[in-house]
C-alpha cells in the first residue's frame, strides 16, 4: 500500500476553505482514500462548532503543553490564537494510505511541505474578488465589525503570499473549485508514483 498525501489548503478567512474541503470529501466519499485532519486551536468555538468536528478546542496552556511534548506537527498564531496540527492522527492516516486534507495557515502549509516533501501538496484558495470576500465575512455573522476589518487587513497580507504555494485555486463556485483540488491531488499522486 502506498502512503497517503498531505493536501495543505490555505487562504484568507472567509474564502471558503472549510466548504471546499467538505465538497472534496463528499466527492471522495466511500472510496476510503481521504481523511480530514482536525486542527487544534485556542480560539473559542463559533456558534454551531463542535469539539472534535471543526477543531479540537484547547486553552493556551494546554496547547503549549502539546507543543512542548512534540504532539503538534506544526503550529502558527493567527489573530492571537494558536492553530496547529496534531501529530499522531496525521501520521497514522498517511501510513494507512489516506490522503489527508488540512485547512491550515500559510506558515502551517509551508511547514508541512518542508516536512513531508513530495508527500505533500500546497494549495492557496483565493476569492473571486475582495468585495466577495468581505461580503462572505459579513454574511457569516460570527464576528463584530472590528474583527471583520482585522480579517480583511490580514487577507491582503495573506493573498500577497499566494505565490509561495504550488497551486492557486479561485473559489468562485464550490463545485468547480473542489473539482480543481481533486484534479491537483490526482496529478500529484500520479507524478509521485511514477
Amino acid at each position: 500500500m502506498s502512503k497517503g498525501m498531505v493536501v495543505a489548503i490555505s487562504g484568507p478567512s472567509g474564502v471558503g476553505k472549510g466548504t471546499l474541503l467538505r465538497a472534496v470529501e463528499n466527492k471522495l466519499e466511500g472510496t476510503g482514500d481521504v481523511a480530514h485532519s482536525i486542527s487544534v486551536t485556542t480560539r473559542p468555538p463559533r456558534g454551531g462548532e463542535t469539539e472534535g468536528v471543526e477543531y479540537y478546542f484547547r486553552t493556551r496552556e494546554e496547547f503549549e503543553k502539546l507543543i512542548e511534548e512534540g504532539d503538534i506537527v506544526e503550529y502558527d498564531i493567527y489573530l492571537n490564537n494558536y492553530y496547529g496540527t496534531p501529530a499522531a492522527p496525521l501520521s497514522k492516516m498517511i501510513e494507512e494510505g489516506k490522503d489527508v486534507l488540512l485547512d491550515i495557515t500559510i506558515e502551517g502549509s509551508l511547514a508541512l511541505k518542508k516536512k513531508f516533501g513530495e508527500d505533500a501538496v500546497t494549495v492557496f484558495i483565493v476569492p473571486p474578488s475582495t468585495e466577495e470576500l468581505e461580503d462572505r465575512l459579513r454574511r457569516r455573522g460570527t464576528e463584530d465589525e472590528e474583527l471583520v476589518k482585522k480579517r480583511l487587513e490580514q487577507a491582503e497580507v495573506e493573498m500577497a503570499r499566494a505565490g509561495e504555494f504550488e497551486f492557486i485555486v479561485r473559489n468562485g463556485d464550490v463545485d468547480t473549485a473542489s473539482d480543481e483540488i481533486l484534479d491537483i491531488l490526482n496529478r500529484q499522486k500520479a507524478k509521485r508514483n511514477k
